[in-house]
């Protein structure tokens, strides 16, 4: 249909348009989608065989939805990819407040317009974009936010009495007539304000003050719910999650490259951060780390752990070797694995800890995040070093771990120019042969990047001692290292 040409009612009837609820527009094109095997819900990954059948099955079955998750699953994401569902164009009455349908209008407005008007009553188009309004439940929503309240300054401007319905200023619910509306985390909302959907989801009314008013609303309604907050800071009444028809629950990746997809369609790569080299063991480490956080006996585990914070860290990740590359004046920036000290910041601000966490401190969990991460991941690609540690012959760390006994360490500095840094890294022994021998496909430019990791990895299973300072990371002798520390503490006795 060319919108563009239907000015009128008239116009729009001799279309052969006809009208139909929001809902039944989001089954019929959800309908068309799946038998022409279109992908629904674009971006959205990990979900294709749980969360997304359970959404088309509610859409098919007309059912107002609440999605019940912890932060950072999608919820959001969700709702609005529903806007595609809806027809691209929607003829209106021209000027009514409330998107009063041409053929059946619901508003005094647009029931004189007709009255007036008739076959000759304009008609304008709004686009599918237009029709999707969200608010986010916060303490100090009211009842008139949502559903409206009387106006005294229209009243007074239009000289009408306060029994008139033109006096009414609408909310957002009864605006979003024919839309899609999203109230998220709901338990937020007040109990008193809650009771106030009871009508419109069951009878699609509303109530404002004294007006014995009836609006038959269509509206798609989609709530969004983390299930702390049913405990911490609210909850949503019986009588309206009743109301609700299909309550769905989200869930967090359940493997690291679905995790990583997630990752590389949400970070915001900037300018010059396009040819950075990003080994792809450095996005398996990102995403491990998400892992153990929701593993943690340090972090709340109610609160959950948002995707939100891989992706904060690989953004990070990709600036720690960009700033790097622009103090060194050098062209080309590769990721180093203790680069990964650069996105502590990005973990700290993205988990809840728990009280024997804050007794830690928020650094140091965040550290010990990331040492578990490298130590799950050593074991996938290298020996166990547990098994190794047995061995009475000596293993395949066994060079390494002499290379730091006879007394080298290596201090790898976080502004270490290229040169330097590879240096410094094939001064160790033993390591080139681990990597051959583990069968790893890896470009020369990754070497490096899994030379330390090797450090890393050695480290988290004591062979070898790693610091962590303020500008480097330092890989020396586990035991001479233990003699100093003990030195010091009887030096500072």
């Amino acid at each position: 249909m060319n919108t563009q040409t239907i000015k009128t009612l008239g116009e729009l009837k001799k279309s052969g348009w006809s009208s139909r609820s929001v809902k039944e527009e989001l089954r019929q094109n959800l309908i068309s989608k799946l038998r022409n095997k279109e992908t629904v819900f674009e971006g959205i990954y990990g979900y294709e065989d749980t969360v997304i059948p359970e959404l088309e099955r509610a859409i098919l079955s007309k059912h107002n939805i609440n999605l019940l998750g912890l932060r950072g699953q999608a919820k959001t994401r969700l709702a609005r990819l529903m806007v595609h569902l809806l027809d691209e164009w929607m003829p209106i009455i021209e000027g009514s407040e409330l998107n009063d349908d041409p053929l059946h209008p619901i508003t005094q407005f647009g029931k004189l317009q007709i009255e007036e008007l008739g076959e000759l009553t304009p008609i304008a188009w709004i686009h599918r974009d237009e029709r999707y309004t969200e608010k986010l439940a916060t303490p100090d929503v009211t009842v008139a936010d949502l559903i409206g309240d009387v106006d005294p300054i229209k009243a007074a401007s239009l000289k009408l009495s306060y029994s008139d319905e033109r006096v009414i200023h609408y909310g957002l619910i009864p605006r979003s007539h024919r839309c899609i509306f999203v109230i998220n985390e709901l338990p937020d909302l007040q109990a008193r304000i809650q009771v106030s959907l009871f009508n419109i989801l069951q009878e699609g009314d509303i109530q404002i003050r004294g007006f014995k008013l009836r609006l038959p609303l269509d509206i798609q309604f989609v709530f969004t719910a983390n299930p702390e907050d049913y405990t911490n800071r609210g909850s949503i009444v019986t009588p309206l999650k009743d109301r609700i028809d299909s309550q769905i629950i989200t869930h967090y990746p359940g493997s690291i490259e679905i995790g990583k997809k997630i990752t590389r369609q949400e970070a915001l790569v900037k300018d010059g951060q396009a040819g950075i080299s990003v080994p792809e063991l450095a996005r398996d480490i990102i995403e491990q780390i998400a892992v153990e956080a929701r593993n943690s006996e340090f972090v709340d585990a109610k609160s959950g752990v948002s995707a939100r914070l891989t992706i904060a860290a690989f953004e990070n990740l990709l600036s720690s070797a960009e700033r790097r590359s622009l103090m060194n004046g050098e062209t080309e920036a590769n990721i180093r694995l203790s680069d990964i000290y650069g996105i502590v910041p990005a973990i700290t601000g993205k988990v809840e800890l728990v009280y024997e966490g804050e007794q830690e401190g928020a650094g140091i969990v965040a550290r010990n995040l990331i040492g578990k991460a490298i130590r799950t991941l050593f074991v996938e690609y290298f020996p166990d070093p547990e098994k190794a540690k047995k061995q009475k012959e000596g293993s395949a760390y066994t060079p390494i771990s002499d290379y730091f006994s006879n007394g080298n360490t290596v201090q790898l500095l976080i502004n270490d120019q290229q040169k330097v840094y590879q240096e410094k890294l094939d001064a160790v022994p033993a390591m080139d042969d681990l990597i051959f021998d583990s069968k790893l496909s890896i470009s020369p430019k990754e070497r490096l990047f899994w030379k330390e990791f090797i450090l890393f990895g050695l480290s988290e299973y004591s062979l070898i001692s790693k610091k962590i300072l303020e500008n480097e990371t330092r890989f020396s002798d586990l035991l001479s290292s233990m003699i100093d520390l003990d030195n010091m503490d009887f030096e500072e006795d």
